[in-house]
């Protein structure tokens, strides 16, 4: 059996430490050559490239250089370990690190990194010729037509993409009728109100554990909207074919209808580790006794319409989706900030989507943009949320 290499981007975030959990699962099946992280957990980041023996690390944060090399010496003395018995990985520090490692040989690179600065690493290991396993949607959804040309070496981790992904399998392109999102509905749904909700409330998401940005979007359903812009832009299937709707148990990940009105739904526990475990092991299945549905036990599963008028996010992302060329980009950079602004307590939580649309109609839409101007957009992005939110702040 072929032990598959790979490269993890983002490994001591939410993703990341699932993956790790995956591996360690699977020793016979994967092996992880290199590890890249924002440098803020050096000490996890230590014992993740210890744990699994891997050849390089990369941290974006060139001062995190010398911890981490501290952390290392720290951990493997811990272990016991004398001089020589266990070698030290090459370290890569800088902004430019985890775009480096992406390139890195090995069969599988799974970007689990947070923001669109997964977009560079993207499309370095895109172009190096390595399986992409997608979690960072948001390089997908501002990069747009820069990553859509690989698009056959990308294999999605999000948990709805993946579903559709293997419903897919079920017929020709040219039976699928529709595909639809299921949305968990986030901590607020069914409420009418969103004004006065903390950062607290909004981190405490019903089903899923994620890092807090995902949570936050999740809360805001910016996040499905984004991933209705994946989803277009990972099947080419047009938006007015791309539905979502509200099923809070989060079992049912994501449902394709075909021609003669049948339709394949993916199930599974609400368990980031399932998606993982098939993104890296894709087109195969990593066996596990423990992920599977414990059908002798009765339950009840809803499906219930998008709210649109309360959370008017999944439109907001079909418009700028249907536009194309920098407004997704716009879109995604925009909602960073007023994330950030919002746990700072800059921004309302109802305000959050209403600044990220202000932005994006006003931004200098570029058509076909190059990656240079990509970058330039989000910035550009960034600076006009920065000042609406400081306006807010002035204005409360």
């Amino acid at each position: 059996m072929t032990v598959r290499e790979v490269v993890l981007l983002g490994s001591t975030g939410s993703v990341g430490t699932q993956a790790v959990d995956v591996v360690l699962r699977n020793p016979d099946r994967l092996r992880v050559v290199g590890l890249a992280a924002g440098g803020d957990r050096v000490e996890l980041l230590a014992r993740q490239a210890l744990d699994l023996a891997v050849e390089v690390v990369a941290v974006a944060k060139a001062t995190a250089a010398q911890d981490l090399q501290l952390a290392f010496y720290a951990e493997a003395q811990a272990r016991g370990f004398s001089a020589g018995d266990h070698p030290i990985p090459k370290i890569l520090a800088g902004p430019d690190a985890a775009t480096e490692i992406a390139a890195w040989p090995c069969d599988v690179v799974l970007n689990g990194m947070t923001g669109s600065a997964g977009l560079a690493p993207t499309l370095s290991a895109l172009e190096a010729g390595r399986t992409l396993a997608l979690a960072n949607k948001e390089s997908l959804v501002a990069g747009g037509p820069l990553v859509t040309p690989y698009r056959d070496q990308i294999v999605p981790v999000d948990s709805e993409h993946s579903a559709l992904a293997q419903c897919l399998r079920g017929g020709t392109r040219a039976e699928v009728r529709r595909l639809v999102l299921t949305a968990s509905g986030g901590p607020f749904r069914g409420r009418t109100d969103l004004s006065g909700i903390t950062p607290e409330q909004a981190l405490a998401h019903p089903t899923w554990d994620m890092g807090p940005v995902v949570t936050i979007n999740s809360a805001t359903l910016i996040n499905k909207g984004l991933e209705v812009i994946e989803a277009h832009l990972l099947f080419d299937i047009p938006y007015d074919r791309l539905d979502v709707v509200v099923h809070p148990q989060s079992l049912v990940h994501s449902m394709v209808e075909f021609v003669d009105g049948s339709t394949l739904a993916q199930v599974s526990p609400p368990d980031m580790r399932l998606p993982i475990a098939l993104a890296l092991g894709w087109p195969g299945r990593l066996p596990h006794d423990g992920y599977g549905m414990d059908w002798t036990t009765a339950s009840s599963w809803e499906f219930l319409p998008l709210d649109d008028t309360v959370f008017p996010a999944v439109q907001l992302c079909r418009a700028a989706g249907t536009r194309g060329g920098t407004a997704p980009a716009a879109l995604n950079a925009a909602n960073e900030e007023c994330v950030a602004a919002f746990v700072a307590g800059r921004l309302p939580f109802d305000r959050i989507v209403d600044t990220v649309a202000r932005v994006v109609a006003e931004h200098e839409f570029r058509e076909r943009p190059t990656l240079a101007e990509v970058l330039t957009t989000e910035e550009e992005a960034r600076a006009a949320a920065q000042r609406l939110t400081r306006e807010v702040d002035q204005w409360q």
